[in-house]
């Protein structure tokens, strides 16, 4: 199964975050879900706002086209992304997805 789908016209991520980190950033895959390290903590929703922002700038979208769907207090969350195709979404996320597996291990 695919972290990436489609929702209602919209592109729908799983992600597993893991706030507190050193640095912020696509850390590759954990499972089948887009694994993302924020400087974040989990409060006043710091860490939600964070993956959001980074997210959008990763997929070259604005920030107002990312929303957390599902799991707004969970580390598993499903995060809504406006304006974009699925292939598009592949093809930013990929390189990235390589890079942070290939930095991980």
């Amino acid at each position: 199964m695919s972290p990436i789908s489609l929702k209602s016209d919209a592109v729908c991520l799983s992600v597993r975050v893991q706030p507190r980190s050193s640095k912020s950033g696509i850390a590759g895959m954990y499972g089948e879900q887009i694994r993302i390290c924020l400087k974040s903590a989990p409060v006043d929703n710091a860490a939600n706002k964070e993956c959001c922002e980074l997210l959008a700038k990763a997929l070259g979208v604005p920030r107002s086209s990312v929303s957390v769907m599902n799991g707004a207090s969970s580390r598993s969350k499903v995060l809504k992304v406006e304006g974009m195709t699925i292939a598009a979404a592949r093809a930013s996320l990929d390189p990235l997805l390589r890079a942070g597996s290939a930095s991980a291990s």
